[in-house]
């Protein structure tokens, strides 16, 4: 069930996610492969590096109403050996390359 919501979360990616896909995708940014919409335990996250052990969230308005399901979210994921950043969609929008340098330095700590 969670791979199938996963499967249709890819079909139907926003304008945000299309956005940073095209720079994560096929191990075009600083060679590391990531995965998009990836199931993690009960959890999909927007994007997955395994081997980074890096997961990137991006945040739209709906998520300044569900703080504490995030924090415990982040706290499973976090448990679970990843590093979790997040963004919200106008960052995507309005500072990419910002973005793409906090992912650079994730990528290289």
């Amino acid at each position: 069930m969670l791979t199938q919501r996963a499967r249709q979360l890819r079909k139907n990616q926003t304008l945000q996610e299309e956005i940073l896909w095209k720079h994560l995708r096929n191990r075009r940014f600083h060679d590391a492969k990531f995965r998009r919409q990836m199931p993690i335990g009960r959890f999909i996250v927007d994007f997955a590096s395994v081997e980074h052990k890096l997961i990137i969230e991006l945040d739209g308005s709906h998520h300044a109403n569900q703080k504490e399901y995030d924090e415990i979210r982040t706290a499973f994921l976090e448990a679970e050996g990843y590093r979790v950043i997040r963004f919200w969609n106008n960052q995507i929008m309005k500072e990419i390359n910002g973005v793409l340098q906090v992912i650079e330095d994730a990528l290289k700590s």
